[in-house]
């Protein structure tokens, strides 16, 4: 356990303050929170210490052997709203990463939250969560952190900062999602023309649902209202893949939906 709040806080302050200048850290600043527990609290204080709105939450996997150690197969962290954008079939919008630090791009399916949980629920089931969702979209996650290595230190350091997460790009709604199999749908990233990966959203357990379903019962544990409007960026489907400045990112979702955004460096303050 993290020694005290002043912990958490002197963590969170620092991931702040090198997220607002754009600048890199050289390590984790301070003892790797040992529980998530511990990360969330790191991460309540930083969102504390934010001025922008929070407009939507990423859900990423816990792979084995963490997923093991932790008990738990998804993290999560907010997205602010400043950092949303929208491909609305234009010229590309674009997505921020940290010159120094961590960048990636990741194909996700975005799903919107219609009307907020009911006061004092603390668990959700799947056909729950179904319920509360009204809109799914493609979209590309933005992970991004001003630490180079936040994946490379487990879970408890991704929750630290924000999940990871430096941005949300939200394609084309899909508006027949519930009668679909859009998890069966092959995902594919393609970094300037070239495809790094591929997969599909059923590989999730209880695919983008169960993320959704993970949310809501972390959400309600910490004291957290999703409004209606939140965004929930489901989880990476055809893997994780470095970016840098310049590139172009498209997410192709089958023959069915295309996202896509050009990678800029995140301003220095």
């Amino acid at each position: 356990m993290l020694d005290d709040a002043s912990t958490a806080d002197r963590i969170a302050a620092t991931f702040v303050a090198a997220r607002s200048h754009g600048r890199a850290l050289e390590a984790f600043p301070g003892a790797v929170p040992p529980s998530l527990a511990d990360a969330y609290r790191v991460q309540d204080a930083a969102i504390g210490r934010m001025t922008d709105a929070i407009a939507g939450w990423k859900v990423g996997r816990v792979l084995p052997p963490a997923s093991e150690r932790f008990g738990v197969d998804r993290l999560a962290g907010p997205i602010f709203a400043r950092s949303i954008v929208h491909d609305r079939g234009e010229a590309p919008p674009s997505g921020l990463v940290y010159d120094g630090g961590f960048g990636a791009a990741e194909a996700e399916f975005v799903l919107r939250i219609g009307q907020s949980p009911a006061p004092g629920k603390k668990r959700y089931s799947l056909d729950d969560a179904a319920a509360l969702v009204d809109r799914l979209h493609v979209g590309i996650e933005i992970a991004s952190s001003p630490l180079p290595t936040i994946n490379d230190l487990g879970p408890t350091v991704i929750v630290s900062d924000f999940g990871n997460n430096n941005g949300l790009v939200i394609g084309p709604e899909i508006p027949d999602w519930r009668t679909t199999d859009y998890t069966h749908w092959v995902a594919r990233t393609f970094i300037d023309g070239v495809e790094a990966g591929r997969g599909t959203a059923a590989a999730f357990p209880d695919g983008p649902l169960g993320s959704v379903r993970f949310l809501l019962d972390l959400t309600a544990a910490r004291g957290i209202v999703l409004a209606p409007g939140t965004w929930v960026s489901s989880g990476a489907i055809s893997g994780v893949h470095d970016v840098r400045p310049g590139q172009l990112v498209e997410a192709r979702f089958g023959d069915v939906a295309v996202a896509r955004c050009r990678i800029a460096a995140a301003p220095r303050g």
